[in-house]
């Protein structure tokens, strides 16, 4: 995924750069690079990529952006990079191809008639055989980039596992995560990992003001400290949706239930599901500890309604949450789904608290 500050370098993750920089000629032949989504890791992996493969890099680390190999990396047509993604990214980048074979060995016919895929099979992987196994163009280095490498498959996964094991000359593999537990252990140990903390609060927030965001301390609150991901939305515009919802939850109103449902049910149940459970910790965390972490601009009705949750059902419903994340992308009917989750909402609260 491109940031909005493309193939550039955030504040947060200075530290890290100047310690690749350091290693210089003892980098590793394979990197796994892992932090929170929404702090541009994906956007490192990729600066990070187009330097080591530029022909006149910088003496900071950074790539020229003027040589050959800086035009072809920005055009997408570097004769000695692969960057391996499932197909919902290639698209969202605008890098897919439609006469392209899938993973299931279909065509392009097929991919007219199916949803495109989250995963990365073993058909990505394994075209890099011959990308691997052959000279490279300009007789220097070749790059692969895989994100987000939790999206490979048990196949796939065990498919790369191989080249990591016995790795090309000259090849240098990068792989980029959010979710590291999600990978499995034996490509993780065939790694040099390196950690992406989410960035501190008054970094982030001084980062998003120069970047023009007004509320920048809202909407990084909202969007759980991650700071590309705030700016993100704040130019999105799609920030009325989540208003609606938390209005909703703000003052439970069953006779409003499924006209909200109705005006959301075209939302990403992904989104809603989040929404949700950030509301939820946030009126944990004031019953516990009287502070809010997600949603300061909601503080006063957050507070109110702590008073009378019953803190045994707001567990219960937490972990239903929980479990309707995990399967939030393969919902039978979406609408049907946030009807339930705001129907369960009003359980958790005294009689009086949803009237």
């Amino acid at each position: 995924m491109v940031s909005p500050l493309e193939n550039s370098l955030y504040p947060w993750h200075r530290k890290n750069w100047e310690y690749l920089v350091r290693l210089e000629s003892k980098l590793p032949h394979a990197l796994l690079f892992y932090g929170p989504a929404g702090t541009g890791v994906e956007s490192f992996a990729e600066s990070f990529a187009k330097a080591r493969l530029c022909e006149n890099r910088q003496p900071d680390g950074n790539a020229c952006g003027g040589c050959q190999s800086c035009h072809w990396f920005d055009q997408n047509s570097h004769p000695d990079f692969r960057q391996i993604l499932p197909e919902t990214l290639e698209i969202a980048k605008g890098l897919d191809d439609p006469d392209k074979k899938t993973d299931d060995d279909s065509g392009a016919s097929d991919k007219k008639t199916r949803e495109p895929s989250k995963k990365i099979g073993i058909e990505r992987i394994r075209s890099l055989a011959d990308f691997i196994n052959i000279s490279t163009h300009r007789g220097g280095l070749r790059v692969v980039s895989v994100y987000p490498a939790e999206a490979m498959t048990t196949e796939s996964s065990n498919s790369l596992l191989k080249m990591l094991e016995e790795p090309p000359a000259n090849t240098l593999f990068i792989l980029t995560t959010n979710h590291l537990d999600a990978l499995l252990p034996t490509i993780l140990s065939r790694c040099s990992k390196l950690a992406f903390p989410m960035p501190e609060t008054s970094m982030a927030i001084g980062w998003l003001k120069e970047q023009g965001v007004d509320e920048a301390e809202s909407w990084l609150a909202e969007q759980g400290g991650a700071p590309v991901t705030a700016l993100e939305e704040s130019r999105s515009g799609s920030r009325e949706e989540m208003t609606l919802f938390l209005a909703e939850l703000a003052a439970p109103d069953d006779s409003g239930l499924l006209r909200t449902a109705e005006k959301l049910q075209k939302v990403p149940l992904s989104d809603l599901i989040t929404w949700h459970q950030r509301w939820l910790y946030d009126l944990l965390s004031i019953r516990l500890t009287g502070r809010e972490r997600y949603y300061p601009r909601y503080r006063q009705e957050l507070s109110g309604m702590a008073d009378r949750v019953d803190m045994d059902r707001l567990l219960k419903v937490l972990k239903t949450v929980n479990d309707r994340k995990r399967v939030a992308d393969h919902p039978l009917v979406p609408r049907l789904v946030l009807e339930d989750m705001l129907l369960d909402y009003r359980k958790i609260f005294s009689p009086s608290a949803s009237k």
